[in-house]
């Protein structure tokens, strides 16, 4: 089969389209034919080699956590799922023609592969930092770097839950950010001014990790109430770093009832091939995404 897959920790350009010997679920995995990938930063922090504890990488070593596709083999002590069956969820290389999950739920009736493939990490990470920013309805949660996948689950997911949400991106992001419910301003010079001038802010969320901690903490107040994702020095200054999943199971099972809802949708911005694996690792990189990006098997 075809994976892509890196022998060395560095730029975009150690990624490699290589043949590999096709995976196999062991007891309580799945494998699945795979239709499409999920591309998240955690896939390239981990291809820096960043030092993530939740992922521990043997190189070489695959890349891609996030994929749909159709099972085609169920390991020993699996039940409720069967061949043939269409799924979604998070397992390992999933840059690959097939993939073993750890974690999945059936695709919800009317999503497409490329659709399912960018929700798995990216709802399990904001349901999880919602939680962790200690929210509560009728306050006010802001989302620094709002409009990628995390940021468009955020937004979609406070405003079900009855949280006013301010967020930031670039101006090009603005009305799109409104149309997920969401005050909306741009980053830069003066910003935090204008969020103040939007209203009080109750907790906060740093999604893009661009260096706005110090005032994350004064606008709310109390470092307890700031959550980062992208910022690895958050902890200096008090601020939780959230990178450790919880429960994907739970996470998939309310995305899935969510999306049945028509509470939450996160467009694809943009679909990739396997051979064009660092073209998305660039494209993740430099930001400004509005909603997912995907690879297409």
């Amino acid at each position: 089969m075809k994976k892509v897959s890196f022998a060395e920790f560095g730029g975009p350009d150690v990624l490699r389209l290589t043949d590999a010997e096709e995976p196999h679920a062991g007891p309580g995995r799945i494998r699945i034919a795979v239709r499409a990938a999920g591309v998240n930063p955690v896939d390239w922090r981990i291809r820096e080699g960043q030092v993530l504890g939740a992922h521990p990488v043997e190189l070489p070593a695959g890349v891609g956590l996030d994929a749909a596709g159709v099972v085609d083999e169920v390991g020993e002590g699996v039940e409720g799922i069967e061949v043939g069956d269409h799924v979604f969820g998070e397992g390992s290389s999933t840059y690959a023609e097939f993939a073993v999950l750890s974690a999945w739920a059936r695709m919800p009736e009317g999503l497409t592969y490329e659709e399912a493939a960018g929700y798995p990490s990216v709802v399990e990470t904001a349901l999880r930092i919602v939680r962790e920013a200690g929210v509560r309805p009728g306050q006010t949660l802001l989302v620094s770097g709002a409009s990628g996948g995390v940021g468009s689950a955020v937004l979609q997911i406070a405003r079900d839950r009855g949280i006013t949400v301010i967020g930031t991106a670039g101006a090009a992001n603005q009305e799109y950010l409104r149309s997920l419910g969401a005050l909306a301003t741009t980053y830069g010079e003066g910003w935090a001014e204008r969020v103040r001038q939007l209203g009080r802010v109750d907790a906060a969320l740093d999604l893009a990790g661009s260096g706005v901690i110090r005032e994350l903490v004064e606008l709310t107040g109390d470092p307890g109430k700031v959550v980062s994702i992208a910022d690895l020095d958050a902890p200096k200054l008090g601020v939780r770093f959230s990178g450790v999943a919880g429960s994907l199971p739970d996470a998939l099972a309310e995305a899935a009832a969510l999306i049945a809802r028509g509470r939450l949708h996160i467009p694809v911005e943009k679909s990739y091939t396997l051979a064009e694996a660092a073209a998305a690792h660039i494209d993740s990189q430099a930001g400004h995404t509005r909603g997912r990006r995907v690879i297409v098997v």
